[in-house]
């Protein structure tokens, strides 16, 4: 079934997805980025010019210290590899190897070959593929669990700035949706993906969430560059306050909260009426910052999952996480909605 403002819908009912379409136009636009450069598209493919290590505390074993190498490579595409298994290969940062997107702590877990051959909360590196640019890496990480920092993602782009960027004798492959499509989740949360304009390969985001906390409602807008990335790229995972207290509380009982590692520095907490935390990117007067780690986040990193290359279009989410956003992607590839831009 189709319809001009979302087009075919590829999972979901469509007067649900209606009633949210109508209450995601009736949000206003927080802060709406002026328009970017166009993409290279017939550039060269890139991989970054030396090894470089950065380190932090486990996101899920806080008292263990994880680290994680990127190094140049000539296979195509983002890779990670356990460097503490000897038994298993490096395993692409795809939608094919996704194995969860998380029960106790939602987030998505790529898996590839035995079960121990894991790497969880992948999207906070992996979004730095497309909001770097950067086409072909490998992630070495010695253990399943990655590095939580108190600056969202904005030390592992640092790190990866100061190795360079160096060009590999293949093209870059760019990707866009041969047309308009969407998911919508039962509760109402869509995400809808739309082709580039033609001749101007860009990648635009505009990101809406709506929550019951003092985060409520926050919209924003961009389009995807290395400026705007690093931008949201500071934004931390948000929580609640009723959350926190389970965590400090009942969820001692069970080791998967009780070793988790966020502190009140790395994440933001929200309660009803107000922050239990500084919240950050502020912009007049008010915190986007809950909308900007979905963006910039958690929505580049599904779109990371495109294999094939770098993804250009339209891309508009409304309250959605990543069951949805990893959905649409597997959608992509089952239905073959997929094209090359050239």
């Amino acid at each position: 079934m189709s319809d001009h403002s979302f087009g075919k819908i590829l999972v979901g009912d469509v007067d649900t997805l209606r009633h949210a379409m109508e209450r995601w136009s009736s949000q206003p636009m927080d802060w709406d980025l002026a328009d970017g450069v166009f993409q290279d598209v017939g550039r060269n493919q890139r991989t970054i010019a030396r090894p470089v290590t950065v380190q932090g505390p486990g996101t899920f074993f806080r008292k263990t210290t994880c680290t994680v190498t990127f190094e140049p490579t000539d296979m195509e595409g983002w890779w990670f590899e356990r460097s503490d298994q000897r038994d298993v290969l490096p395993f692409a940062v795809s939608a094919r190897n996704v194995w969860t997107t998380g029960d106790v702590v939602s987030n998505i877990v790529l898996r590839a070959g035995p079960p121990h051959n894991y790497v969880r909360m992948v999207e906070h590196m992996v979004a730095l593929k497309v909001g770097m640019g950067i086409d072909n890496l490998l992630i070495r990480i010695g253990s399943g669990d990655p590095p939580l920092f108190n600056r969202g993602s904005l030390d592992l782009v640092e790190t990866l700035e100061s190795a360079g960027v160096q060009e590999v004798q293949r093209r870059a492959k760019f990707f866009t949706v041969k047309e308009k499509v969407t998911v919508c989740s039962p509760a109402g949360a869509f995400l809808t993906l739309a082709p580039c304009e033609p001749g101007k390969p860009v990648l635009h985001i505009d990101a809406a969430v709506d929550f019951k906390t003092a985060i409520g409602h926050q919209r924003i807008r961009f389009p995807v560059n290395l400026k705007n990335f690093k931008l949201g790229a500071e934004a931390r995972t948000n929580t609640t306050g009723v959350k926190m207290l389970y965590c400090r509380t009942i969820g001692k009982l069970f080791a998967d909260i009780r070793n988790l590692g966020y502190t009140m520095d790395n994440i933001v907490v929200a309660g009803r009426r107000g922050y239990y935390n500084e919240p950050r990117l502020v912009h007049d007067g008010k915190s986007l910052e809950a909308a900007w780690h979905r963006a910039a986040l958690d929505l580049l990193a599904a779109i990371a999952l495109i294999e094939e290359g770098q993804f250009v279009g339209e891309v508009t989410s409304y309250k959605a996480g990543h069951g949805l956003d990893v959905e649409m992607i597997r959608q992509l590839y089952k239905h073959k909605l997929l094209k090359p831009v050239s």
